[in-house]
Order: structure tokens, then sequence, then C-alpha cells
């Protein structure tokens, strides 16, 4: 049985962590990867989800022209070369970190399935292989609910879509609301398909605050079409087409037809393949595997961080996991993780950015104050003509902590992050957004005037 120092699962935040003790000459590492080297985020998630979004954000932005008196026309857009290259940077980044994991000295490479088989033992390529420290970062693989007929009729996910996928369909249904549903569904209805979301909850997004869910609804129904409330009971074909029956809590069904099915019901875990429990390692009942605050499983010289745990699926949080992992793990250190403030974005049209609490949840714990203000109010966002998005920020009444907040329109994931800061300071005061100098007229001005107007929760209109 050969033995290793370190084995890595993963070739995506695990290498934040590998990447640094590579100096170490006397060290011996087995990274195991079954998908493409470099992990989820830039293989099938994040980064070639918005070289998409661009594009996307081209054709609606010529989509608005007429609102400036501008007569602008597409007159083609050729969306399999723009699949194709995306595609083609994926594959050339991931091909160079695999060729440099295999011609380090240092590294084994094993691109396969790893499964665990005993206490600190894997087997890879029909061989066992020991390790004294052992990262569990594999990431996660979409959920596919049992539809009656779904695996017959054939489906893709997002992975199909940065692999396999040639060229766009003419029509398509996407099971799902969420973040990856609205990102691709978006970026497919502006090169022409014909998109269709249902999703079995009342609105979309129901992660979001509910006024940030009915904004993006409404802004991206002239686009798309969406049947809230109506879970997918079966898929069927018909006259090469992909029929989705669904069905609303009154029983009421209806049938919903698309060349192609995209499933984005959310994400589930891998250790149904690696098989953590054969080496003692705890698991929560769907799977993810349970760690501390400083990144340790219930295992001693384990650690797990990313998609992994399943407690945030952003790879800002994996890399800040990983951060934890490696001082933690390798310079004897003992630095709890902080989740206090974790912010995410989506990138449909108007963009979304969340951090800390919803309203809602902040008014159990606190006597609090939010703060709401409207693009348009802004001299920057009359001049974009842009209606009803906003910026709310939710503060303790008493210390004027800030506690969460959410943004919906352009340029969100940008302008949140003004906010994110400053909850990382030790006091997570908002007083500096009262007291900092803005640029005028700029987008950021709305940050700055949702403090301006802090009110009571019932006086927000």
């Amino acid at each position: 049985m050969k033995e290793y120092d370190i084995i890595a699962f993963g070739t995506g935040s695990s290498m934040n962590i590998v990447s640094p003790l590579l100096n170490n000459p006397k060290i011996k590492v087995a990274v195991i990867e079954n998908e493409k080297a470099g992990g989820i985020c830039l293989t099938r998630g994040c980064i070639p989800s918005k070289m998409l979004i661009y594009p996307a954000e081209i054709v609606h932005t010529i989509h608005r022209a007429k609102e400036f008196f501008m007569d602008v026309k597409i007159k083609s857009i050729d969306s399999s070369s723009i699949l194709q290259r995306v595609q083609k940077e994926v594959d050339d980044e991931s091909r160079m970190i695999e060729r440099s994991l295999k011609k380090h000295p240092r590294v084994d490479y094993y691109n396969t399935t790893g499964k665990f088989v005993d206490d600190y033992t894997v087997e890879v390529d029909g061989k066992e292989i020991y390790g004294d420290k052992i990262l569990l970062c594999n990431g996660s693989r979409a959920l596919i609910p049992p539809i009656e007929g779904l695996e017959d009729t054939g489906y893709i996910t997002n992975k199909e879509i940065f692999y396999t996928l040639k060229k766009l369909p003419k029509s398509l249904v996407i099971i799902g609301g969420g973040y990856v549903a609205l990102e691709l569904g978006y970026f497919m209805a502006m090169m022409g398909t014909d998109v269709k979301i249902v999703e079995m909850l009342p609105r979309i997004i129901y992660t979001e605050e509910k006024e940030i869910s009915q904004l993006v609804l409404r802004e991206l129904s002239p686009y798309m079409k969406f049947y809230l409330g109506y879970k997918a009971k079966e898929v069927r074909k018909r006259i090469g087409k992909k029929i989705v029956v669904a069905e609303n809590r009154d029983k009421e069904t209806i049938e919903i037809e698309g060349e192609e099915i995209l499933v984005a019901t959310g994400r589930r875990s891998n250790s149904d393949i690696t098989t953590p429990e054969k080496s003692g390692i705890a698991m929560d009942e769907r799977g993810w595997i349970i760690t501390n605050q400083f990144m340790e499983t219930n295992k001693e010289n384990i650690w797990a961080c990313g998609d992994a745990n399943g407690k945030y699926m952003f790879k800002h949080v994996a890399n800040e996991e990983s951060e934890i992992v490696f001082y933690n793990a390798f310079r004897g250190k003992r630095i709890p993780m902080d989740y206090h403030a974790v912010p995410h974005a989506i990138f449909t049209h108007p963009q979304v950015a969340s951090v800390g609490m919803k309203e809602e949840e902040a008014m159990k714990k606190y006597n609090i104050l939010v703060g709401y203000y409207k693009y348009e109010n802004t001299a920057m966002g009359e001049a974009m003509r842009i209606k009803d998005y906003f910026v709310k920020i939710i503060v303790d009444k008493d210390s004027y902590r800030l506690l969460g907040a959410h943004i919906v329109g352009e340029e969100a994931s940008i302008l949140i992050q003004e906010i994110i800061n400053l909850m990382y300071t030790p006091d997570g005061s908002a007083i500096p957004l009262f007291r900092a100098m803005h640029i005028h007229p700029s987008m950021s001005e709305v940050v700055q005037r949702a403090i301006y107007n802090l009110r009571e929760p019932t006086d927000i209109s």
C-alpha cells in the first residue's frame, strides 16, 4: 500500500491548501479528481457561467436601446460559438492544471473516483492508498429529483452545458427556480431560446427577500415563462419534444413542452460514491460531511471544506474555508471559520446581491432599523432610466451594527461589497457609510442614501 502525507480529494479549493506545501521536498501528496481538473467553479460553475452572462447582458442592453432613442437591431447571434469559446477556455485552463499536477515530483495525480475502504485508506484505480492527513474538498453534483420518466427521456444539467452541449435548444424547460436556473435561463433566453421555468415553490429564488423575488420575476417575465407552485411529476416524449407534466397544490396538472429539459433543482453530496463512513467520518442525513468551526471532521487529521460540508456552496466561502484548513492543519493554528457575513450574488437581470440576515430573521433577534432607497432617486439611476431597483440595509437600532443587506439592480454584486467590508470590521458599524464621501453622481450613492433613510421596519413602504 502506498502511503502519503496528504490525500486531497478534488482539485478546486483543495489546491489552495496543497500548493503552498509543495515547497517541502519531503512531502508526498495524492490528488484525486474524477472530473476535469480545476473544481466546480472553473469547469462547470461560476466562471464559465459568467462568461455566458456577459454576452447576454450585451443583448439585454441592445434591447433597451430604444429607451434612449436609438434604433438598434441584432442581425444574428452565433450562440454555438459563444458556447464553444467558453468550453474551450475551460478545457484549456483545466488541462493546464492537470498537466501541472501530473508533472509535479511530489504529487501523484489520480484521475478517478476515490473511495474510502478503511480508516484513512482510499481505493483508487483498484489499489489502496493511505493518507496521514486527508482533505475532503470533493464538491457536489447536481441533485436529480425522482421524476417519473426523466431518466428515459433525458435531460441536461449545468455540467452538460459547459462540457458537451454544442448548440442551444430552440426551446427549454427548466425544472427549478434558483440561482442556476435563473442564470442559465437568462442566458439562453437572451440568445433566443424559448425558456420555461417550472418551480414547485410559490416564487423564484425563494431564499431571497420576497420583494426581490417579485421584482426579478417581473423583470424576467418578458423573456421567459414561469410556472410557479407547480411540481414536476412526470416527463415523457412526444413528436420530437420533451413534455414535463407538473401539478400544483390543488392537483391541477399542466403540460409544458420543450426541445430540451434542464434540471436545476439543487446540489447533492458525493458521499454516496466516496463512502467516508468507511473511515468513520460523520455525515448528516443528506450525506454532507459534518465539520466543526475549525473545519475538522470527527476524525483526527481529516478536514472538509467547500461544497463537501454542505454549508455554503459558494466559491468564495470554499476559498475562505480552505485558508482556515491550511493554517489549522499545517501551521498549528486554531482559527475558527466565521460565517456571520457570507455574501452571494445572482447574475441575471437585474442582478441580486445579499449578505447577512434578511429582515424577518433580524426582527426576531434584534431591535432593527431598515434603510431603503431606490436607484431611480439618484442622479445615476435617473440617467440610466432604472425603475424600482433598490438597496435595503438592516442595522441594529442600538449600535448601528450592520446585520444584513439586499440589493437588486445594476451592479448589485459590486455595490454590496461596501457593506460586506464594514461587516468585517471589529464593530461592524454602518457609521462610515454616513461619513464617507461618495462620488456624485455615481451608482454607489444609492447605498449611502439607504443608510440616510433608516426607519422602523413598519415605516418602510
